[in-house]
């Protein structure tokens, strides 16, 4: 790198750890939404040959072609759906995210937003408090993880954590994906309606896109029977909403676990009314320490590439080719 610093663009929610990291080395310019973006100016634009994407910022076509030397998009998040992979890859422009730093905590929360789900923790903390219990005793709970199955809809990194946990809960766990995992001996099902006939718990944790877009629908939904719970720290996009609050409501399932939703942060009044579900405002990976290690992550591959090395954790759909 030449002794002049390199322009980059933080785009998205402002992040201290982000701009410091980054500001020791690169010219920092900073745009959190649509509007401040095509405020750039044409001269800036032309020097910026990075962008740090915080948050779920859409990192589109139209974005990126305003950046005519773009050579790296580090997007913060495992998941990228907000980002126009094809575009980026038929333009040589590496797309990196940050996988592995939030497995953990993420399936941390996914097996607690399961166990919450099924034994009703949060109307019974709402007992509590209300004074209920000095009347009477808690209702039992009809669920529980007891004498379950899962069906992991995914099995990346996230979903072996995931499966790791229901396994030492003395929990089955069986999977859905295109193609079987490597290395992981639990029971495929390629038939994703097949799967959900055969267990009565569904845990999304499968990449968002218009691949996935509503494949957990009614027809899958409906094949749970009375007993079906599902939990989604995936994409909003993966379930189809009105179905799943419609079988909800008429008892086709049990309940659902949420920390997703189709239009964030915007939740139909229909899901917040419903006993049968406990809702989450998209928090899976939302502690001090994992955000950190993400943010972290979302700085190192801008250096790493910058640096002349190779970026330390590219998506597939945009290999690194060499220096």
């Amino acid at each position: 790198m030449s002794a002049e610093k390199i322009d980059v663009l933080a785009y998205g929610q402002s992040k201290k750890l982000v701009t410091d990291g980054l500001s020791s080395m690169f010219t920092v310019h900073a745009a959190e939404s649509r509007g401040d973006l095509d405020r750039i100016s044409p001269a800036i634009a032309e020097r910026i040959k990075g962008v740090a994407v915080n948050g779920l910022v859409s990192a589109d076509k139209a974005m990126m072609e305003k950046f005519p030397k773009l050579e790296i998009v580090s997007s913060f998040g495992v998941g990228y759906d907000h980002v126009d992979t094809a575009f980026a890859r038929d333009h040589n422009i590496i797309v990196t995210n940050t996988p592995d730093v939030l497995t953990e905590e993420v399936a941390d929360v996914a097996l607690g937003l399961l166990i919450a789900t099924l034994r009703e923790f949060i109307k019974a903390d709402r007992y509590l408090r209300s004074g209920q219990w000095t009347k009477s005793n808690y209702p039992l709970t009809v669920g529980s993880l007891r004498g379950r199955t899962v069906g992991m809809v995914g099995m990346g990194r996230i979903g072996q954590a995931i499966a790791r946990r229901l396994e030492a809960s003395l929990v089955p766990v069986v999977y859905h994906s295109r193609r079987p995992a490597e290395g992981v001996a639990n029971k495929h099902y390629p038939n994703l309606v097949e799967m959900a006939k055969a267990v009565d718990t569904l845990v999304v944790i499968t990449p968002g896109g218009a691949a996935t877009a509503k494949i957990v629908n009614a027809e899958v939904i409906d094949a749970l029977g009375p007993r079906g719970v599902i939990v989604n720290l995936a994409r909003g996009s993966v379930i189809d909403e009105q179905a799943l609050i419609a079988a909800l409501k008429d008892g086709k399932i049990l309940g659902a676990g949420l920390d997703v939703f189709a239009n964030e942060p915007n939740v139909p009044d229909e899901l917040k009314a419903l006993q049968n579900t406990v809702l989450l405002p998209h928090v899976g990976s939302a502690s001090v320490v994992t955000r950190d290690a993400m943010d972290q992550l979302v700085v190192d591959n801008l250096r790493h590439w910058f640096s002349g090395k190779p970026p330390i954790t590219p998506i597939p759909e945009t290999p690194v080719k060499g220096r």
